[in-house]
């Protein structure tokens, strides 16, 4: 048979094309950054970041372990690769995001990442002793379920989470319950993908360190069925407020009573626990003293008493006439009143006016006073030494 000279040469040029463009892509790939590691933990815990853009003017990045409102400006490449490496990093969970031009945005190389409500953020892990307990260890595991019930309180269907500790699902077994709430800008996803929780409450539990417990996650705010990314909220003039006077009503009477009738729970205030942070700590602090005999276990993180400002004084007055009113009797009913707060919390000093109020009425309870401030890295840190205090 003839061979078929002209086909031969075709095939021929078409194999050269086609590497030539893979060659190409190849370059391209590589120039667009797929080589690029970003963030790099280095031997001494310092991190570096990169970002390949040849066109970007500027650079910088914006990450939790800096002040507010500080950035560390990257320098660029002869590769157009932009880069900055921080100092030393205490053992930690951070997020950051990176500045270009102007703009903030997830680190591109990073798959890990974190929503604050309506702020996204790419997040790292620096390995080590103050890291250990949130991280996902090789111990057996609890599950996350996602909740919906019935919340007469609010006249919606609303959504929580619900942390069930390991072997859960094959016993027969009775469990303690913390309610656990977020903050202002939150919702129920809160806790465990920004708090940890469900790592921190396995590696507690697995160490002999915490009780199995259940821990409920809930969200707090009350126009709202569900996080902002499930549901959108109901329009409000001021949810704030709305959910200084709904959300512990709608607590005690709508989420409690569905946990109680749907999870195998120990449902008497001595196996009832309740914590809170910034808002959340508000919602706590209601609840527990308009229902002193409900919880036996308190847990205030950064949040306390200001009745001299003007731009809480409607959230305040609600809060100062519970204790007014029932500190007395909560006194004599509780087992744990933990508060928690970093000496470099916007909230600091009412903290300080929440202190002295119990002090000045031999109110007893146990004070965790961190570095830092408003952080989750700190909300973590009373997390991890609240739940091994309860149900003792």
């Amino acid at each position: 048979m003839k061979p078929n000279y002209k086909q031969i040469v075709l095939s021929v040029l078409l194999i050269f094309v086609i590497n030539i463009f893979s060659l190409n892509a190849q370059e391209i790939q590589q120039r667009r950054g797929v080589q690029v590691v970003s963030p790099e933990i280095n031997g001494d815990n310092s991190v570096t970041f990169r970002l390949y853009s040849e066109n970007a003017q500027s650079v910088a990045v914006s990450g939790s372990w800096m002040g507010f409102g500080q950035n560390l400006e990257m320098t660029k490449g002869d590769d157009g690769v932009w880069s900055a490496k921080t100092d030393v990093l205490e053992p930690s969970m951070y997020h950051y995001n990176l500045i270009l031009d102007g703009v903030s945005i997830l680190d591109p190389r990073n798959p890990k990442a974190m929503r604050d409500g309506t702020r996204y953020a790419s997040t790292l892990i620096i390995p080590g002793e103050g890291s250990e307990v949130f991280e996902v260890n090789d111990v057996p595991h609890g599950s996350i379920n996602k909740v919906w019930y019935d919340s007469p309180s609010l006249d919606l269907t609303r959504r929580m989470y619900v942390y069930t500790p390991p072997g859960y699902e094959d016993s027969k077994e009775k469990y303690p319950v913390l309610y656990l709430l977020h903050g202002g800008g939150g919702d129920e996803d809160a806790w465990s993908s920004l708090g940890r929780a469900n790592y921190i409450l396995d590696n507690l539990i697995a160490e002999g360190k915490a009780k199995p417990m259940i821990v409920v996650m809930t969200n707090g705010n009350p126009n709202q069925k569900a996080a902002i990314t499930e549901t959108q909220p109901i329009p409000s003039d001021n949810p704030l407020i709305i959910a200084t006077a709904k959300f512990p009503e709608s607590l005690v009477n709508d989420v409690i009573p569905y946990v109680e009738d749907h999870y195998r729970v120990i449902a008497n205030s001595s196996n009832r626990a309740i914590a809170g942070l910034s808002m959340g700590c508000l919602h706590t602090q209601i609840a527990s003293l308009n229902n002193p005999e409900m919880f036996k276990y308190m847990g205030l993180f950064s949040l306390g008493l200001h009745p001299n400002d003007p731009n809480l004084e409607e959230i305040m007055k609600p809060l100062i006439a519970a204790y007014d009113k029932n500190l007395e009797t909560l006194k004599k009913n509780y087992k744990l009143f933990y508060i928690g707060c970093g000496t470099e919390d916007f909230v600091y000093d009412g903290v300080q006016i929440l202190r002295k109020k119990l002090d000045d009425n031999n109110f007893e309870y146990l004070y965790n006073e961190t570095g830092g401030g408003h952080t989750w890295a700190n909300w973590r840190t009373y997390l991890s030494d609240y739940a091994p205090r309860l149900f003792k």
